[in-house]
């Protein structure tokens, strides 16, 4: 994406939004793969390294004699307060169901409050943040208003680095049409929902530009007093301030000065970076991700072949154990295996009952019925297949 929104050179602008006739070419470092989940992991490791330590105290809920009565007194195992003459005495303690009593695994302060981060993901993070901070639909989505703006990414002349007053740097952030940003962050001002309001953190605010310098000349004292606004020096950039809560599309504001120093910062694929030792950009998977764009391009279209609209059905798989019609699609000759079956049986039934019946002396047999000799539902033989020997 970042490639596919990169131009070969960026205009250059005075603080009265006037473009200059210098023009800088893009930096590498605009065109480094924007990697979302990278900068939201770095983001979360990097937010819990500012955190301080906490827990209760150790002597918390333990701090009386208790002791527990043991069985046979028809009461709970819990240790009691010793003593007597007040209600405290007999008591449950100690434990974390027990009024005055502990509380369930206490927070300790050996806890593992920070957290170590690999440095080349650190670095693969603020390349992200930066090429997304290039694109002006990124930017767009995380909410802030650019729709005057005349270039991003926006570069300025070296002069801004040199404001001193609060006012001159409200004067340019509204020559270069960057306040209506700010004023999003006045029109956001609101109080906090839960517990933070107690913990001098009443008031929250939206995120407006943030304006990074090559040299500090008064800048982040002119700046510091907008709400919203943000100073960093090129050389020292914060992933909690270029992605703050750790989605990409800041809209930033660069100075000619530190626009210009990104290559030597961060190098591009041909030169190793001059600051960071040994140092390179992320090589992207993709020279263009914009996929939707490829697939739909006719260079693509006249190689592919014609898609097959054939379809498969799926065979029922049927049981030839429990299912005929699919034994004889097996083996044809099942059907005389069985039948000749059959009539062994059947000659074998009327073979045992001849032999009973001249064994007993019965003159009629039931063959129908196969009970033997006679058929006692009604008292008499129903069967007009009846055999007289």
């Amino acid at each position: 994406m970042s490639i596919s929104a990169a131009r070969p050179l960026c205009s250059v602008y005075s603080e009265k939004n006037e473009r200059t006739s210098t023009t800088l070419s893009l930096p590498a470092v605009f065109k480094a793969p924007i990697r979302p989940d990278v900068v939201n992991f770095v983001h979360h490791s990097m937010s819990k390294n500012k955190r301080q330590p906490y827990c209760v105290n150790e002597d918390a809920g333990h701090q009386t004699s208790a002791e527990s009565w043991g069985t046979g007194r028809a009461v709970a195992r819990i240790p009691r307060v010793r003593g007597g003459g007040t209600h405290r005495s007999g008591q449950g303690a100690f434990g974390n169901m027990c009024r005055g009593g502990r509380m369930f695994a206490p927070t300790k302060l050996w806890r593992r409050w920070h957290r170590k981060i690999n440095v080349n993901q650190k670095r693969y993070a603020l390349c992200s943040a930066i090429a997304a901070s290039g694109v002006p639909a990124l930017v767009q989505s995380k909410g802030h208003v650019i729709d005057n703006i005349p270039e991003l990414p926006l570069v300025v002349s070296n002069k801004v680095q040199e404001l001193k007053k609060t006012k001159e740097a409200v004067s340019f952030l509204k020559s270069v049409n960057a306040w209506a940003d700010v004023a999003k962050v006045y029109k956001s001002r609101r109080l906090r929902a839960g517990k933070g309001k107690m913990r001098n953190r009443r008031r929250i605010q939206r995120r407006g530009p943030l304006v990074i310098y090559g040299d500090d000349q008064g800048v982040t004292r002119a700046f510091r007093n907008i709400p919203g606004v943000e100073c960093l020096n090129v050389n020292k950039l914060n992933l909690l301030k270029l992605a703050p809560g750790g989605h990409v599309g800041r809209f930033v504001i660069w100075t000619e000065s530190a626009f210009s120093s990104l290559d030597r910062i961060y190098g591009t694929w041909k030169k190793a970076s001059k600051a960071k030792q040994g140092y390179n950009l992320p090589m992207p998977k993709m020279g263009n991700t914009d996929l939707t764009r490829l697939l739909k391009s006719e260079e693509i279209k006249k190689v592919l072949r014609r898609p097959k609209k054939t379809v498969q059905r799926r065979v029922r798989r049927l049981n030839p154990l429990t299912n005929r019609t699919q034994l004889l699609k097996l083996n044809p000759y099942a059907s005389v295996l069985k039948r000749k079956a059959i009539l062994t049986m059947q000659k074998c039934i009327q073979k045992k009952a001849e032999y009973l019946a001249k064994k007993n002396g019965v003159s009629e047999i039931c063959f129908s019925h196969r009970t033997g000799f006679r058929c006692f539902k009604l008292g008499a033989c129903c069967c007009w297949l009846v055999r007289r020997t």
